[in-house]
This record gives C-alpha cells, sequence and structure tokens, in this order.
C-alpha cells in the first residue's frame, strides 16, 4: 500500500481550486489556518453563510446549507485555531433553520447554471435528516475546539432535531442520509449520552460490508465504509471489523491515478466541478490515509 505524495501535490498545483490547494498544503504543515481561511473567505457571503459553488455542484452565489457543511470542514482543519466566522456561521443557519431546529436540504436559487437538479429542486420550506445532519454533524466537530460554536443555540436545536428525527427511523434512509446520520451522532458522542444508543439504532441499517448503493445516483455510485467511519478510534469504527476497514484503506490508497489525484464515483453537473470535485476528493484520500500512518 503506497501513495505518491509528490503526484498528489501536482495534481493538485495542476487542477485543484485554489481553497483545496491550501488545504492539501495545510495536511503537510507547508501552511497555516490564516491561508486556509483567507481561500475560503472568498465564497463567503455578508449574511455569513457560503455559497459561489463551495458545495462545486450548487454553483450559486446564495448562501447555501451546502456550503455551511463544507465551510465548517475547513473550520475543523484548522483546529486548534478558531475563527469568529464560525458562530456567525451558526447565526446565519439559525435565520434559516424551521422552527423544529431543522435545516432544509437548500434555500431558493435564481440563478441554476451549473447546479446539479436535486439542488434546485429542493424545498425550501422542508427539513430534512440529512441537510441537518450534514451540517451539524462537521459544526459538531468543531465545537471540540470551538466554545463558541459548542454552545451556539443553533447547534443545540440542530442536534434535538437530529437525535428526534433518527430515533423516529424505523427503515433504512437514503444511503447519503445514512452516512450522515452516522457521523453526526459519531461526533456527539463527547457531548451527549443519548448518542451510543442512537448509534446502535442505526448499525441495524448499515450494511456489515460498508457498501451502500445510491439510490438515483450514478451507475454504480456506492458508499463503502469509509464513508460513514474515515476516522481510526471513534465510536462509527465498532460498525465494521477490521479487515473490512483495511481492505477498504487497500482500495483507497490504490484508487490514486497515474496523474496523482482521486476521483469520485458521482455524477458532476458542470465541468468546472468535476475537476473540483477530484481536488476535493484527493484532499480527503491523503487525509484519511494519513491519519491511519499511510501517507
Amino acid at each position: 500500500m503506497s501513495v505518491n505524495l509528490p503526484a498528489a501535490a501536482s495534481f493538485m498545483a495542476t487542477h485543484a481550486r485554489l481553497l483545496d490547494r491550501r488545504r492539501f498544503e495545510l495536511l503537510g504543515d507547508n501552511t497555516n489556518a490564516a491561508a486556509v481561511l483567507a481561500a475560503v473567505d472568498g465564497y463567503r457571503n455578508p449574511d455569513g453563510g457560503y455559497g459561489w459553488g463551495l458545495e462545486p455542484d450548487l454553483r450559486a452565489p446564495e448562501s447555501q446549507p451546502g456550503g455551511a457543511l463544507h465551510a465548517f470542514e475547513v473550520f475543523e482543519e484548522i483546529a486548534p485555531d478558531t475563527t469568529s466566522h464560525a458562530a456567525n456561521l451558526c447565526d446565519w443557519l439559525a435565520s434559516v433553520s424551521t422552527p423544529d431546529g431543522g435545516l432544509p436540504f437548500a434555500l431558493p436559487v435564481a440563478d441554476p447554471a451549473g447546479c446539479a437538479p436535486f439542488w434546485v429542486q429542493a424545498d425550501p420550506a422542508a427539513a430534512t435528516l440529512q441537510s441537518t445532519a450534514f451540517t451539524a454533524g462537521v459544526a459538531l466537530r468543531v465545537a471540540r475546539h470551538d466554545r463558541a460554536v459548542r454552545e451556539h443555540p443553533w447547534l443545540a436545536a440542530a442536534t434535538r432535531y437530529c437525535f428526534h428525527a433518527i430515533r423516529e427511523l424505523s427503515a433504512p434512509p437514503h444511503a447519503i442520509a445514512l452516512s450522515f446520520a452516522v457521523q453526526f451522532v459519531d461526533a456527539a458522542h463527547e457531548f451527549h449520552e443519548e448518542a451510543a444508543a442512537l448509534l446502535d439504532h442505526l448499525a441495524a441499517f448499515v450494511p456489515a460490508d460498508g457498501l451502500a448503493p445510491v439510490d438515483g445516483g450514478a451507475e454504480g455510485e456506492t458508499l463503502r465504509a469509509l464513508d460513514f467511519a474515515p476516522l481510526p478510534d471513534r465510536p462509527a469504527r465498532a460498525l465494521f471489523a477490521g479487515d473490512v476497514i483495511d481492505a477498504e484503506l487497500r482500495r483507497l490508497a490504490s484508487a490514486q491515478q497515474d496523474d496523482g489525484g482521486w476521483r469520485v464515483d458521482f455524477a458532476s453537473f458542470s465541468p468546472a466541478a468535476a475537476l473540483e470535485w477530484r481536488g476535493y476528493a484527493t484532499v480527503r484520500a491523503v487525509s484519511i490515509l494519513r491519519r491511519h500512518g499511510l501517507a
């Protein structure tokens, strides 16, 4: 199992957007938090939210829950550094949440150019477990080192919403929603005693081999064990046997392409998004492998 990091760096320099180049540099301690924050600031709106294609298949400028997810990812990666923009983002999320604390999958888009239909056609008045879990889950990871996020009322309300929605599940949700629910409960483990029982509840819906086909996705699109439990020494790892994780790590390492980057198996909705997802996927792959001592 080997990873060609110089080739990955060359791929990033050739093809990736500036934000992911900075994130990649941060993985190797070749830049600092300020540089990464400067890059993500380009996607920030005056309302405190994030848009402008920070979610690559949602090119519209308006602030969106999908943009919040990716901004929080950056705020997690800069730990132990913090930014006041994280709490400001929580303020914006509170302003667009439904009364029960949930988040809509997406907010209205004025210009759908380059946007995936599922973002454009979302009901902006209906909260979903998927959008609330993908945003609150990574926010909980930020909360480990950022007190302002940890104590923000939006995060408390979103967490209550997710806990209730997960308890009510009596059948497997869509594979992507399931993966975000698992990651949310995993992130909630440090803060909420009920997270352990909720992980046990979700375990009944997670295939033992980690392979969860994505209904309505691209041909062959499948979530895998590392999509549910990407990090070592976390509660979600109990969902999978060690040999399943070992096989997935080998598969991830071997998926590096001849040009040095990684690919995604889902559809992209613009040429720009296709390259941006590859840069994002390359940062993700190297991050996971590095956390396992393999890169």
